[in-house]
């Protein structure tokens, strides 16, 4: 039986909400060992001039706890 714990997690880019997916999990995973999934909870931009400027994700991580 695998123990699974979930964070919660916000991160922003000004590429794209895939772009700020992996910003999360790459920099989550410096610290969290053993991510095996990622929810995508809210998306949100900031908007300035007629123009997305930045991408916002809140995000859910699980991982397995040894």
């Amino acid at each position: 039986m695998s123990v699974l714990k979930v964070i919660e997690i916000m991160s922003n880019s000004n590429e794209s909400w895939e772009d700020a997916t992996r910003k999360a999990v790459k920099h989550a995973g410096k610290s969290v060992k053993n991510i095996r999934s990622v929810y995508v909870r809210e998306q949100s931009a900031v908007v300035k001039d007629n123009d997305v400027i930045e991408f916002r994700v809140n995000l859910k991580i699980t991982f397995e706890v040894n």
